[in-house]
This record gives C-alpha cells, sequence and structure tokens, in this order.
C-alpha cells in the first residue's frame, strides 16, 4: 500500500518502511471481537446461573451433580473466553505486522518490491536490505601460532586495529579488537578475530576485501630499514651498509621483527646509516657504489640502489 523509504536513505530502528494492505486483518480482528463479545456474555450468565444453583444447593433444592455440571460449564465457557481472547490477540499482532519497521538502524539498498505488488510471508527476496554501517565489524584471520600473543596483549588492554585498502596503502579506518574466536579452522590452522569500527567517515562497507594490521605493541628508538636491505647467508642475516667514501661494507645485523616492508634492526647498524636496497649480487665489500635517486615523487626512507665497481 505505501512505501515510506527512498533507496539509499538512512534510515533509524522504528522507523516506517512499508505499510502492507491491513484491511483483511482489520475484519478478522472485527470477527475475533464479536466472537469474544458473545462467549462472555454466555459466561457471565453461566456465572449467574452458578451463584443461583449454589443457593439452592445450599437449600437442598437441587442435587449435587446439577451443581458440578454448572460449575463445569463456567469452566468451559472460561477457556472459550481466553481463547477468543487469543485470537483478538493475533488479529491485532497481524495489524502490527502490516506495519514494516526497521529493526535496526542502518542504510536501506535497493528496493525489491513497489506499490501494489503482492507479498508473502515465505517470499525469497524480502521486501528490502538494510546494513548497518555505524558501527561496523571486520572478521580476519592469523596464524595459530600467533593467537596466543594476541591473548596475552588483549589481558593487557584494548588493541587497536587499523583496516587499508585492498592495495595495503590507504588507510581506511581505525577501530578496536573486539574478540577472538572459540576454535581453530583445521584445513587453514587459522582463527579468526572480529574488530568493530565506528565508520564514522563511511569508508568501511558490509562485505568489502580490506587488509588489517593489529597493534600489540609500539617500539619506539628502532633502527629501521627497507627490508630489501637485508640479505641471509650461511652466517646469518646481513646488510651492505654505504661508507663515507662510497664504498661498501658488509655488516651482520640481528633482525627484530619483519612488518611489511619494513624490518627492524636489533643490532649491526646505526641511525643514519645508508644501506643498499638493489644491485646486491653484483657487491662485495670495498666496492665502489653510487647513490641513485629514487625517482620522482616522494622518496622512501633510507631507500639507495648500488652498482658495482
Amino acid at each position: 500500500m505505501q512505501v515510506a523509504f527512498q533507496e539509499g536513505q538512512e534510515v533509524k530502528k522504528g522507523d516506517l518502511l512499508v505499510l502492507i494492505d491491513p484491511r483483511p486483518y482489520e475484519v478478522a480482528l472485527s470477527q475475533a471481537e464479536a466472537t469474544l463479545f458473545k462467549d462472555q456474555a454466555q459466561l457471565q450468565d453461566a456465572r449467574v446461573n452458578l451463584g443461583r444453583f449454589t443457593g439452592l444447593f445450599a437449600d437442598k433444592i437441587i442435587p449435587q451433580q446439577q451443581l458440578d455440571t454448572q460449575r463445569a460449564t463456567v469452566n468451559q465457557l472460561d477457556g472459550q473466553v481466553r481463547a477468543d481472547q487469543a485470537q483478538v490477540d493475533n488479529a491485532k499482532l497481524n495489524l502490527v505486522y502490516c506495519r514494516i519497521t526497521a529493526p535496526v538502524g542502518g542504510r536501506v539498498g535497493l528496493r525489491l518490491v513497489d506499490i501494489g505488488n503482492m507479498v508473502h510471508a515465505t517470499d525469497q527476496n524480502g521486501l528490502l536490505v538494510i546494513t548497518q554501517l555505524q558501527p561496523i565489524a571486520v572478521v580476519f584471520t592469523l596464524p595459530q601460532d600467533q593467537l596466543p600473543v594476541v591473548s596475552k596483549a588483549m589481558a593487557k588492554g584494548q588493541l587497536a586495529v587499523l583496516a587499508y585498502s585492498r592495495d595495503g596503502l590507504t588507510k581506511l579506518a581505525t577501530g578496536k579488537l573486539l574478540t577472538i574466536d572459540n576454535q581453530i579452522d583445521t584445513t587453514t590452522g587459522t582463527g579468526k578475530l572480529k574488530a568493530v569500527f565506528d565508520n564514522h567517515e563511511r569508508a568501511l562497507w558490509p562485505n568489502q576485501f580490506v587488509n588489517v594490521k593489529l597493534l600489540l605493541e609500539v617500539r619506539k628508538d628502532n633502527t629501521v630499514i627497507p627490508a630489501a636491505a637485508v640479505q641471509r647467508g650461511p652466517q646469518g642475516n646481513f646488510t651492505y651498509v654505504i661508507k663515507p667514501d662510497k664504498t661498501a661494507e658488509l655488516r651482520p645485523v640481528q633482525v627484530s621483527f619483519t612488518e611489511g616492508n619494513l624490518i627492524s634492526i636489533a643490532s649491526g647498524l646505526a641511525p643514519g646509516e645508508q644501506v643498499v636496497t638493489d644491485g646486491q649480487d653484483k657487491l662485495q665489500s670495498g666496492s665502489k657504489v653510487e647513490v641513485r635517486s629514487a625517482g620522482p615523487g616522494p622518496r622512501p626512507q633510507q631507500n639507495t640502489g648500488a652498482t658495482g665497481p
């Protein structure tokens, strides 16, 4: 009968969305109320007669059986009145269901029905779809070996979660870790985690793919270099450092941890030293190197190239 929303509209919980034709249910309600009124009148008459029979029985004018029969009639009519009241309540409930209201606040999608369409409770597509955008949840997975570390960090306080775009370059939103699932996926050896985002800027959408970063701790005053600068050899990790005389020096390093394309160095490098990120296969200690520009645009931190002698 009425479509009370526009596609893409923001609705609040309880807002009217669709009005279904209430006339058949109004007629059913009138019939149920009439039946209830009739049975209530019969019950009232039966109760009056029960009062009379009680007095007559006390005067020993009627037998006990007649009094018991009248009492049973009252109880039967009382049960019928209660059943009638249930029918009235059911008819009123159907009238309430004629007004389809928003169960949650969110954004309305494309309209699935028009005015005049026939709709049924068993329809597969429904009338419309409401998606909750604020707040919104993101589900992601981590290897099962990392879950104890995350659980330990959760015990210390709320953990921040960052959502990035598909290419991993643009940060979309910042949220917080809500919980860890209670089981491990045996096929992948991973556990699910759920984070919640306020999503005030509407950067996240339902069923969107995002890259998630979970912040466990902040380490300050670390020496950080591009991951491409670190090589692995028989003696462990090493990198080539560019000395002031433009020669390369092989330097063993201890890696603290790796995050994306960056590596934190625990020992082996001093802040401010330049490292080689390209052409290491042509180098050896003492080789002359040439520092190249990274090209137009912002230059990555400590991103240098090298060529052999």
